[in-house]
């Protein structure tokens, strides 16, 4: 919980102070890291970064705190963190939203317990299963067929789950999804703690929730026991610096302390952590108002693509279950159309300067953060206005494309044939593809679209997975997470 010997006030940064009066102090370094506060940099790297930066490329000196037993700076600066983002008590992660989940998972779950989550868990939480040992129960997302898209869990998913395995430990959501709609949180949360157990939300993409009405609720605001946030994703952190945040009695917080310690490098990086400070005192101090310049500038965008004839923009408007709220910043079009496929139109965008931040089959999906600038969005505007002026011939039908959107996913939460750690540890062989049904599968295998997990380490691969998965690829789709990305091969438990 907030620490009552700290009382700063959110203009403070003390993190950042504390490291520029360690910058000042010029001694005479004989500790790491081995640059020697720039001295020994390479000159390349220092015309591109500058030599300031390698002056404060400090370690857990005295003055600066320690990130596994904070007592001075880095403390202060979480305490002031919780007060912001709405947390009894928040940790700074110098190695991304990916320890935060892993850590949340170890302090939650015993080698063996149960834990519900969706199909389109980032691949933070099977690398969690396999660290834990705990046993997956995939639900299924919501998902809406006419844009191709995984939503959020709905709570009548949950709530099967839980009655059909009453012994899970801990339910683990997606909140925001990566193209930001925004499942039944609260109701989530209520059905969670009705069987008296916490609610982890991957929040890596909705640490500006806490900041703005216009914002769909913040996933502590409505009940989450764990939300980690990708601070750098969405506000102005350096990338990898991320934030975990707690509150209420069901977290063992010194077993997660502990989990956190193995988790993170044990030479966190005081340039990612003075992001965090800053980043923190940013929204705090003038979150709102920055929130407001943002919302206008993706509103902007998205009424003029919607009038460019052969486009469709996604509405911030839910049509379907397990969504609530869409996260009006995430910008997603449609390019179907024009005859083109979303991978075509991102290079041809990037080739004019554009550039997008995750492209599928039909769509394209951009982030509009408090980075951005008008200009930014004239240049996002033009450039779709000439791609639809070309209009491609088609190479994919608008009919194919949208014929691929249905998954082979179970419907009914489910259980593995093995447990992904026990898959991880097992030993295993690769096979042609044709050779694979029925076996077990030793890795993760992702399509993009639509971002949901086909088969997971310890699944066993079936005909109609094999199937969906190669007319993903035939269409043009991206298949990731094996070690062969055609798929002409996989890797499966040796039998």
């Amino acid at each position: 919980m907030n620490d009552c010997r700290f009382a700063f006030s959110q203009t403070t940064t003390p993190l950042i102070d504390a490291l520029r009066v360690a910058v000042e102090l010029h001694c005479a370094a004989f500790h790491t890291p081995g640059h020697k506060r720039g001295q020994g940099a390479p000159e390349n790297l220092k015309l591109l970064l500058g030599a300031r930066v390698f002056e404060a490329d400090l370690p857990e000196l005295p003055e600066l705190d320690n990130l596994f037993a904070p007592e001075g700076a880095i403390l202060q600066a979480q305490v002031l963190a919780a007060a912001a983002f709405g947390a009894e008590q928040t940790w700074f992660l110098a190695n991304g939203t990916t320890c935060g989940i892993e850590a949340a998972v170890l302090a939650i779950c015993n080698p063996g317990d149960k834990l519900i989550l969706p199909r389109n868990a980032h691949q933070s939480a099977i690398a969690a299963l396999i660290l834990s040992g705990a046993v997956p129960v995939f639900v299924e997302p919501a998902y809406d067929l006419s844009w191709g898209i995984a939503q959020g869990l709905t709570a009548a998913a949950v709530a099967i789950a839980l009655e059909q395995h009453p012994d899970a430990k801990a339910v683990m959501m997606v909140y925001p999804t990566y193209y930001g709609a925004c499942g039944e949180i609260e109701a989530i949360a209520q059905i969670s703690h009705q069987h008296h157990i916490p609610l982890l939300v991957d929040e890596a993409h909705g640490a500006h929730f806490a900041f703005h009405p216009h914002l769909p609720i913040s996933a502590l605001a409505a009940g989450a026991d764990i939300a980690v946030q990708s601070t750098h994703k969405v506000l102005a952190a350096l990338t990898q610096a991320s934030m975990l945040h707690v509150q209420g009695s069901r977290i063992d917080r010194q077993r997660l302390s502990k989990a956190l310690q193995m988790v993170q490098s044990t030479s966190p990086s005081y340039l990612l952590l003075a992001s965090l400070d800053a980043a923190r005192q940013q929204m705090a101090t003038q979150g709102q108002a920055l929130m407001s310049q943002t919302l206008e500038l993706a509103d902007g965008a998205r009424t003029q693509i919607g009038q460019i004839p052969g486009l469709s923009v996604l509405q911030t408007a839910c049509s379907t279950a397990g969504c609530v709220a869409f996260d009006p910043t995430r910008l997603t079009v449609d390019v179907s159309q024009i005859g083109i496929t979303g991978f075509e139109a991102d290079e041809i965008l990037h080739q004019m300067g554009v550039t997008a931040e995750l492209p599928g089959l039909q769509h394209l999906m951009f982030m509009v953060t408090l980075g951005n600038t008008e200009r930014d969005i004239e240049r996002l505007v033009k450039g779709f206005k000439t791609l639809a002026a070309r209009s491609l011939d088609k190479s994919v039908g608008q009919g194919d494309i949208k014929r691929l959107f249905s998954p082979i996913l179970p419907i009914a939460p489910t259980l593995p044939a093995l447990t992904p750690r026990a898959a991880f540890f097992a030993k295993s062989e690769t096979l042609p593809i044709e050779q694979t049904p029925n076996r077990i599968s030793a890795e993760l295998v992702c399509p993009y679209p639509p971002g949901i997990p086909v088969l997971f380490p310890g699944e066993v691969v079936t005909e109609g997975a094999i199937a969906y998965l190669q007319q993903v690829i035939a269409a043009g789709g991206v298949v990731t997470g094996c070690a062969d990305r055609h798929l002409r091969t996989l890797n499966v438990i040796e039998a």
